[in-house]
């Protein structure tokens, strides 16, 4: 997850990785992220799965460790490679649904809407 750019190395994000044709990573990102985060998820339960037959401490700290890099995978692959849609006008991100919390200070074009 590191070598394909979704996990940045330094804090600062110079240059996030595109899907673009012309970036020489492209091609690659996709597919590495999701094999490593299916190895990441089957170590995970290998390593528990050992765990409970031999109830050593360095099997369940293994699963956390898999777990925890199995779950940045997982986000990444499912939020990492959408682009926003927004709103031009008002800037707001169109795939909001408002569930389970309605938002009632959002905008309404039909009472926003200025008479003249």
């Amino acid at each position: 997850m590191f070598f394909t750019g979704t996990i940045p190395l330094s804090s600062s994000i110079s240059e996030p990785v595109s899907l673009e044709d012309n970036d020489p990573k492209a091609p690659y990102a996709r597919p590495i992220l999701q094999i490593t985060t299916i190895f990441h998820s089957l170590s995970t339960t290998y390593c528990y799965m050992r765990y409970v037959n031999y109830e050593q401490t360095a099997y369940v700290l293994g699963a956390l460790g898999y777990g925890i890099m199995a779950s940045v995978g997982i986000w990444s692959v499912i939020f990492g490679s959408t682009e926003a849609r927004r709103s031009k006008r008002t800037g707001a991100d169109k795939r909001t649904s408002g569930f389970p919390f309605k938002n009632s200070q959002a905008y309404d074009k039909r009472k926003d809407r200025k008479m003249g």
